[in-house]
C-alpha cells in the first residue's frame, strides 16, 4: 500500500489549494506545448500551489511541484460567463522511489477573477490575438511538440474563421473572467468517495446563500487532525460541512482497499477488452489510456493495478500524465499512463514514439489496439462469462452479446456500430473499428447504463433498459437516485448516494475475487518451485543478481498446455520476480501484506482441497467466495466502528474566517498548521510511535545497519526496472537528461540480462544433448525469450526518435538505410557498369559453394518479399530472428549503426543509439548470442518458399568429373521434400525454390546409368538455404553405377550441418569440402567397397558402438516433441544403428575373392533368403516352431519386396533399407536367430566373427529389443516404392 504503517494513522496529510497567483499574473506555460495560434482562453497559463495545510509532514514531505502538476495538469483555464463552469473532481497519485503511493483527491471549480491587472492582460492578449489572427498551422519539428500542438488544435471548434474566434473572445468591458480552483485532499490511502464528498461539501459550503455553522478552518482542522484512518476491517464515520461520511478499510485477511468504482472501468471498456488490457499489464507491455477525463484514466488505471493481485506494477505508473510530461512518451521502458484527450481529437493525430509493444485504450471510445502477438490469458472466454454474471447480478451488463470481433466484422456496415448519441464519432473512426476486429464496443444496454451513471438518461431509455436487462423498476429508482444525489450533492437523496456506495463496494470487492481466484488456482503450487538458496538475508540481497530463485522449467512442465504460451511470458516480467523475492525475504522479514493474503488463501484451498488432484487440469474454477467478501462490507458499512470527533470552533480571534460568498478564502495558517495537543487519539498515536521507535533501534542493532539494507534492497528490487515515476518538477534540461540517462542505463543492463539468460538457455539444453543434466520445456521458452528480445530491440530503437515513422521504430531505420544504400548503388553502377563476373567464376573452379555475401539489404529483401508478413513489427521481427539464425544480428546491427549521419537525422541526442559506449557494448552483448545456433527463423515461417542451392562434388582422382548419365536430386527435411529434381548434365550445381522444407535431413542421388561414361564417384553433396545461409553437407563417398562398388544408381545420403570456418564473410564453402569429410565415410569405403584394407574396428568397438547407437535411439524419444532432432541422422548416419550393425554384418566376413567380384553383406542375406526359401519348398522346416515358420517367412517377404523395388539402390542400400524396416516393425531380433542357424554362414564367416559367436548374437538380440518401446517412423526417402 503505502507508507501508512509507518507513517502516524491520519486520515488526511494535507489539504492544499492551487490556482492562479495574483501577484505574478499571466504566465504562459512553455513545457505544456505552447500554442500561440489558440485563442487566448485556450492557453495554458502557470498554477501554482497558493496554500498547503500542515506546512510539512516529516513522513510524507509535500511535493509542491507534483501537487501542482497533479492537480491542474493542464495549467490554469479560464472561461467567460458565457462558458459552462461546472466543478469537476478527479484523483491522481504519486509513487516515490521506494514504490510507496500517496493519493491526491482534487475538486476543480471555477471562481471568478476580480484582479483588474489580470482582466486587463487577457483583454490585451485577446486584441493581439485578434490583429494576427490569419489561420495557419504551425508544422512543428519534433514530434513530441506536434504531438501536445495536435491534441490542442482540435480543441476550438470554432477556429477556421478568425470572426467567429472574435465572437467567442473576451472582452473586459462586457465579460466576466473566471478562473480555475484545485481543492486537494492529500492522503495516504484511497478513499476516493469520502475524499470526494468532504470536499464537494467544502465547496459547497462557499457557494450557499447561507453561510456554513463554522468557520471552514474548523472542517479542515478536522479532517487533518482529528479524523484517524479506519483500523483494518473496521469502518469509520465523520463529519462534512453539511451531512457524515462513512469509509470502511479491509481486513487483514481481505483484498487490500480499492475504492476506485470497477464497475465504471468494465462499463467503459467492456468485459472482454478489459480482461485484454489486463493481460497486457500483466506481460508488462506498454500501456496507454486515453481519454478527456482525467478521473476515467485515475479509474481504468487504479482498476486494473487493483486486479493484479498478488502481483504489483513495478514499472512507470503515472495515470494522469502532465502536459509538461509529454516526452515522457519516449520512455523505452514498460509504463502504464494515461493521457488526456481534448475534445474533438482523432486518435489518428495521435504521434506516439513507440507502438510496436503498445497496447492503447481509448476509454471514451470504448475500443482499444493491442501489441501484434501476445499470449490469451489462461480461460479467457470461461473469465469474461464468470464476470459477466457478477456484472449482470448488479443489473451490468458486460456486452455477452457478441464477441467484439465478430461485432465489428470488416464486412458489416458503419451504422451497425451503436455509437452514443451526443457524442460526434467520425466515421474514419468508425470504420477503423470495424476494420480493427479487435473492438470490445459496448452492447446498447451498456451505453445506456452508462447514460444513466452520467445522470442524463430520461426516463424511457430507462424503460426500455428495465425491459431488457430485466432488472426491477426499484433497483433503477434506486439507480437513478444514487447517480441524482451525487450529481446534485445532498439534495435530499443522501441515502441513496450511500446506497450506491455499498452498491459499488460490494461490486468492486466481488470482481476483484474472480481475478483473485484465478492466480490462486494457477499459482497454488509456486511455493514448490521457488529456490532458497541463501542462508540469509545479507549474502542474499549481495548476491541477489546472479541467484536463480525460481525453477522455471520445472513450473512449466507442471502446466496445463493451454496455460503455457501465457505463463512462460508471465514468469519473465519483474513483477513475477520480485513477487518471488518477497516469498524468499518473507523468511527473514516480515511478509509483503499481498503475500501474506495470498499465501493464506492458497493453504485455505489446500486445507478444502479444493483444487482437483489431477495436476495438469486445465478446468475453470470458479471463485467460491464472492458471497462472503460481499457481506464483509457490507456488515462494516451497517454497522458503524468508530466514529470521529465532530468539527468544533477553533481558538481563532474575532473576524477571523470571513469569506464573500462564491470566493474559497486563504484559510487561517496559525491555526491549522499544528494538530490538537489534548485529544486522546493523537496522544495514543504518539505513544505508538514512541513504542515503534524503540522496536527499531533494536532491530537495527539486531539486523545489519538498515540504510545499508534499504540501499541493498532497492538495489535487489531494481533490476532491470528503472524509476516508477518521473519527477515531476521543473523540467530544467538537466533533470531530462539526468532521467535518459537512467533509461540508457536500464537499456543496457536489460540487454545484459536478456542475452545472458537466452545463452545460459540454449547451453542448458545443449548440454542435455550431450548427456548432462535434465531436459526442460524450451521449444516454447525460447520462443518466449526471442520474442521479449525483439521488444527491447524495437524499445531501444524508438528511444530519443526526432520523428515517428510506421509503428516500427527498427523497420523504418532499416527502411531508411535501405534507401540510402540503393541509392549509392545505383550511382556506383552508373559510374562504372563493369559487372563483377570474374570473382564468381573462382570459386567456382573449386567446384564447391559459392560463397554467400553476408549483406543486410538482402536480408531486409527476403523479409520485404514474404507475404504472408503484414506489417512493419511483423518485418522487422523476422528480420531479427532471421539475423539471429544467421549469427549476424550484432554485425547487422553495427553495419546499420555505421551509417552515422543517417542516426543523426532520425535520432535526438539523448537517444540510446547515440551513447557510443553503451551502443558498443549493447552490440557486443548480441555478439554473445553468436555461440549458439538459432532455428529461430526457420521454426516459425514454415510455409515460405526459399530458394535452395545444390552442389555436386565429385571426387576428381577416382573419377571423371563428367558423366554422360544424367542425374537427378531430391532433398528432403524435416518439413517435406523437394521431390525429384533433374540435374543439369555436366553443371553439377543448381538452384530451385521450394517451400520451407525445415532442417535438411537426407538427399536422394541417383542417374539414370545412360551414355558411355555412366559410373561416376561422388564425395558428397552441399544443399544451402539461401535465406539463412545453413549449408548441409551429405557425404557419399561411394560409386554410382551399374558393375561399380555394390551396383547402385541411388544412394539416400544422410545430412550434417556444416559449421561456417571461421572466416566470416569471405567465402564459406571455398575450402575443398574432402577436409571436412567426416571419419565415417572414409570407414564405410574401407568397409565395403575398397576390400577391406586401413581401418578394422576390434569386436570390443563394434559391440560399444551398437549400445551406444541404441542407446541415442532411446534418448531421442525421450526428449520433448519439438526437441528431437533427426532420427534418420540415428538410424543411418554416422555413428547410427545401420553402420554399426554394418560393421557387426562385416567383423569376420571373406568379403574380397580372388579374381573375382567383391561379395557383400547383402549378398549373404539374399543367399540365407534363397536357402531357407528352398528348405521351405522341400519341408525341412515343418518340424521347427509355428512362430520360426512365421518369422522365416517375413524375413523373405521383406528381403523379396525390398529386391523387387524399382529404385536402383545398391546392395549396402538394401542392407541399410532392411535393417531400418526391421527396427520399425520389431522385427530385427526375430530375425537375427534364422541368418545365424544358417549353414551358409560357415562358408561365408570366418570362424572368430562375432555373427557366430553364440553369446554375442544372443546379448545383440537383448540390446535390439530395447527399441520396441518407441514409436519408430521412417522418412519418405527411406521407404519410397517398398511395397509390403
Amino acid at each position: 500500500m503505502s507508507g501508512s504503517s509507518a507513517a502516524p494513522c491520519r486520515f488526511a496529510h494535507y489539504f492544499a489549494i492551487c490556482g492562479i497567483d495574483t501577484e505574478t499574473g499571466l504566465e504562459p506555460d512553455e513545457l505544456a506545448g505552447e500554442n500561440f495560434e489558440q485563442s487566448p482562453l485556450k492557453r495554458t497559463f502557470k498554477s501554482k500551489v497558493l496554500a498547503r495545510y500542515p506546512q510539512n509532514v516529516e513522513w510524507n514531505p509535500f511535493d509542491q511541484d507534483a501537487v501542482n502538476m497533479l492537480c491542474m495538469p493542464k495549467g490554469l483555464s479560464f472561461r467567460t460567463q458565457a462558458d459552462q463552469r461546472d466543478p469537476q473532481f478527479h484523483s491522481f497519485i504519486i509513487t516515490r522511489e521506494d514504490g510507496s503511493r500517496t493519493y491526491g483527491f482534487v475538486h476543480t471549480f471555477y471562481e471568478e477573477v476580480t484582479s483588474p491587472q489580470i482582466c486587463s492582460a487577457m483583454h490585451t492578449l485577446y486584441q493581439m490575438h485578434n490583429a494576427e489572427s490569419t489561420p495557419s498551422s504551425s508544422s512543428s519539428s519534433s514530434s513530441m511538440d506536434s504531438l501536445a500542438s495536435s491534441l490542442d488544435e482540435a480543441d476550438s471548434p470554432t477556429s477556421s474563421s478568425s470572426s467567429s474566434r472574435r465572437a467567442g473572445g473576451y472582452d473586459s468591458s462586457r465579460d466576466t473572467l473566471y478562473v480555475s480552483k484545485a481543492l486537494c485532499l492529500i492522503t495516504p490511502m484511497p478513499f476516493m468517495h469520502a475524499c470526494r464528498r468532504f470536499l464537494s461539501q467544502l465547496h459547497r459550503a462557499v457557494t450557499a446563500d447561507v453561510a456554513p455553522p463554522l468557520p471552514l478552518e474548523s472542517y479542515v482542522h478536522n479532517i487533518l487532525y482529528e479524523v484517524p484512518l479506519p483500523a483494518p476491517g473496521r469502518s469509520l464515520k465523520f463529519h462534512g460541512v453539511y451531512e457524515p461520511i462513512v469509509c470502511q478499510r479491509p481486513g487483514l485477511g481481505e483484498l487490500q482497499l480499492a475504492d476506485f468504482p470497477l464497475a465504471e472501468a468494465f462499463t467503459l471498456l467492456g468485459a472482454e477488452n478489459l480482461v485484454q488490457v489486463f493481460t497486457c499489464t500483466l506481460l508488462e507491455m506498454q500501456i496507454l489510456l486515453y481519454s478527456h477525463d482525467y478521473q476515467r484514466l485515475m479509474t481504468v488505471a487504479e482498476g486494473i493495478t487493483t486486479l493484479l493481485f498478488p502481483f504489483q506494477w513495478q514499472h512507470v505508473y503515472v495515470p494522469i500524465l502532465p502536459a509538461s510530461l509529454l516526452h515522457f512518451l519516449d520512455a523505452p521502458v514498460p509504463y502504464l499512463m494515461g493521457l488526456q484527450s481534448k475534445e474533438g481529437t482523432d486518435r489518428s493525430k495521435l504521434e506516439l514514439p513507440q507502438e510496436a509493444n503498445l497496447c492503447f485504450v481509448d476509454v471514451d471510445n470504448h475500443y482499444i489496439e493491442l501489441p501484434e502477438d501476445f499470449p490469451q490469458f489462461p480461460n479467457k472466454t470461461e473469465l469474461i462469462q464468470e464476470l459477466s454474471e457478477v456484472l449482470l447480478s448488479f443489473g451490468l451488463s458486460a456486452n455477452t452479446g457478441a464477441p467484439p470481433r465478430t461485432r465489428t466484422s470488416p464486412g458489416s456496415t458503419p451504422g451497425s456500430t451503436p455509437s452514443t448519441p451526443g457524442r460526434e464519432r467520425k466515421t474514419v473512426a468508425l470504420r477503423q473499428l470495424e476494420d480493427d476486429g479487435r473492438n470490445g464496443n459496448l452492447a446498447v444496454e451498456e451505453l445506456a447504463v452508462l447514460e444513466l451513471l452520467q445522470g442524463n438518461a430520461t426516463l424511457e431509455r430507462l424503460q426500455a433498459l428495465t425491459k431488457r436487462t430485466g432488472v426491477t423498476v426499484a433497483r433503477v429508482d434506486a439507480l437513478r437516485a444514487g447517480v441524482k444525489a451525487q450529481g446534485t450533492e445532498g439534495q435530499g437523496g443522501r441515502t441513496a448516494a450511500e446506497e450506491e456506495e455499498l452498491r459499488n463496494a460490494k461490486l468492486n470487492v466481488q470482481l476483484r475475487e474472480v481475478f483473485a481466484s484465478r492466480f490462486t488456482t494457477m499459482f497454488a503450487d509456486y511455493e514448490a518451485f521457488v529456490i532458497q538458496s541463501a542462508p540469509d538475508l545479507e549474502s542474499w540481497l549481495t548476491n541477489r543478481e546472479q541467484m536463480h530463485n525460481f525453477d522455471k522449467a520445472s513450473f512449466l512442465s507442471d502446466q496445463p498446455e493451454p496455460y503455457l504460451p501465457f505463463l512462460s511470458h508471465f514468469i519473465e516480467t519483474q513483477m513475477f520476480a520480485t513477487f518471488v523475492d518477497n516469498k524468499i525475504m518473507s523468511q527473514w522479514e516480515e511478509k509483503e501484506p499481498l503475500l501474506r493474503v495470498f499465501d493464506a488463501r492458497i493453504d485455505k484451498a489446500r486445507l478444502y482441497n479444493v483444487r482437483a488432484p489431477s495436476h495438469r487440469s486445465s478446468s475453470y474454477q470458479r471463485c467460491s467466495i464472492l458471497k462472503e467478501s460481499a457481506q464483509a462490507i457490507e456488515q462494516r458499512l451497517m454497522k458503524i466502528d468508530h466514529t470521529a470527533i465532530h468539527p468544533h470552533l477553533l481558538d481563532m480571534k474575532i473576524g477571523q474566517g470571513k469569506y464573500a460568498q462564491g470566493f474559497f478564502p486563504k484559510l487561517q495558517a496559525d491555526v491549522l498548521n499544528a494538530g490538537p495537543t489534548n485529544n486522546k487519539w493523537s496522544h495514543r498515536t504518539a505513544t505508538a510511535q514512541r513504542r515503534k521507535d524503540r522496536h527499531r533501534q533494536q532491530t537495527e542493532h539486531l539486523a545489519l545497519d538498515n540504510d545499508l539494507k534499504e540501499k541493498y534492497m532497492q538495489e535487489a528490487r531494481s533490476l532491470g526496472k528503472n524509476l516508477r515515476q518521473p519527477k515531476l518538477s521543473d523540467l530544467s534540461p538537466a533533470v531530462i537528461a539526468q532521467t535518459n540517462w537512467k533509461f540508457v542505463e536500464g537499456l543496457l543492463k536489460e540487454c545484459r540480462m536478456k542475452t545472458k539468460r537466452m545463452l545460459v538457455e540454449k547451453m542448458g539444453r545443449e548440454a542435455v544433448e550431450l548427456g548432462h543434466g535434465e531436459a526442460n520445456i524450451t521449444g516454447l521458452e525460447e520462443n518466449t525469450l526471442i520474442a521479449s528480445l525483439c521488444d527491447l530491440l524495437e524499445r531501444i530503437w524508438s528511444h530519443g526518435l526526432q520523428v515517428k515513422q510506421g509503428k516500427s521504430a527498427l523497420w523504418s531505420h532499416l527502411l531508411h538505410y535501405q534507401a540510402r544504400e540503393e541509392k549509392l548503388e545505383q550511382q556506383q553502377q552508373a559510374e562504372s557498369p563493369v559487372s563483377q563476373v570474374p570473382e564468381r567464376r573462382k570459386s567456382d573452379c573449386f567446384l564447391a559453394m559459392p560463397s554467400l555475401r553476408v549483406f543486410l539489404i538482402q536480408d531486409m529483401r527476403h523479409i520485404q518479399s514474404m507475404s504472408e508478413i503484414k506489417t512493419d513489427v511483423g518485418r522487422a521481427r523476422a528480420w531479427i530472428r532471421l539475423s539471429l539464425e544467421k549469427k549476424l544480428l550484432s554485425q547487422h546491427l553495427k553495419q546499420l549503426l555505421s551509417r552515422q549521419a543517417l542516426t543523426k537525422k532520425l535520432y535526438k541526442r539523448y537517444a540510446f543509439l547515440r551513447c557510443e559506449e553503451e551502443k558498443e557494448q549493447f552490440l557486443f552483448h548480441l555478439l554473445s548470442l553468436n555461440a549458439v545456433d538459432y532455428f529461430c527463423f526457420t521454426s516459425v515461417f514454415t510455409t515460405i518458399m526459399i530458394p535452395y542451392r545444390v552442389v555436386i562434388i565429385p571426387i576428381k582422382k577416382l573419377s571423371n568429373a563428367m558423366t554422360t548419365s544424367n542425374p537427378w536430386v531430391c532433398v528432403s527435411g524435416e518439413l517435406g521434400d523437394s521431390g525429384i529434381m533433374q540435374i543439369p548434365k555436366n553443371v553439377l550445381e543448381m538452384t530451385f525454390d521450394c517451400q520451407n522444407l525445415g532442417k535438411l535431413t537426407t538427399v536422394q542421388l541417383g542417374h539414370d546409368n545412360a551414355g558411355l561414361l555412366a559410373k561416376w564417384l561422388v564425395d558428397c553433396v552441399m544443399v544451402r538455404n539461401e535465406i539463412t545461409g545453413h549449408t548441409y553437407r551429405f557425404p557419399c563417398g561411394r560409386w554410382l553405377g551399374k558393375g561399380v562398388d555394390d551396383g547402385s544408381l541411388e544412394r539416400v545420403l544422410i545430412g550434417e550441418l556444416v559449421v561456417p570456418s571461421g572466416e566470416e564473410d569471405s567465402g564459406r564453402g571455398c575450402r575443398t569440402p574432402p577436409l571436412q569429410r567426416s571419419p565415417s565415410q572414409t570407414r564405410r569405403i574401407s568397409i565395403t567397397s575398397l576390400s577391406g584394407r586401413g581401418y578394422k574396428p576390434t569386436s570390443a568397438q563394434i559391440q560399444e558402438a551398437i549400445g551406444e547407437s541404441v542407446n541415442n535411439i532411446i534418448k531421442h524419444f525421450h526428449k520433448p516433441e519439438k526437441e528431437r532432432g533427426s532420427l534418420t541422422v540415428l538410424l543411418c548416419g554416422e555413428n547410427s544403428l545401420v553402420a554399426a550393425l554394418e560393421q557387426f554384418f562385416h567383423h569376420g566376413f571373406k568379403s574380397a575373392r580372388l579374381f573375382q567380384k567383391t561379395v557383400f553383406v547383402w549378398d549373404f542375406v539374399e543367399k540365407a533368403v534363397a536357402y531357407m526359401e528352398s528348405a521351405d519348398q522341400m519341408g525341412d522346416l515343418q518340424e521347427t516352431a509355428e512362430p520360426l515358420g512365421m518369422t522365416c517367412q517375413s524375413l523373405c517377404h521383406y528381403v523379396n519386396s525390398i529386391n523387387s523395388t524399382p529404385r536402383n539402390i545398391g546392395k549396402d542400400g538394401k542392407f541399410q533399407l532392411l535393417v531400418c524396416l526391421g527396427a520399425r516393425d520389431r522385427l530385427l531380433p526375430q530375425w537375427l536367430p534364422l541368418l545365424v542357424e544358417c549353414p551358409l554362414i560357415l562358408r561365408m564367416y570366418e570362424d572368430t566373427a562375432l555373427l557366430r559367436d553364440r553369446s554375442t548374437v544372443s546379448t545383440l538380440i537383448g540390446v535390439l529389443e530395447t527399441i520396441h518401446d518407441f514409436p519408430i517412423t521412417l522418412e519418405a526417402s527411406l521407404v519410397k516404392g517398398i511395397d509390403l
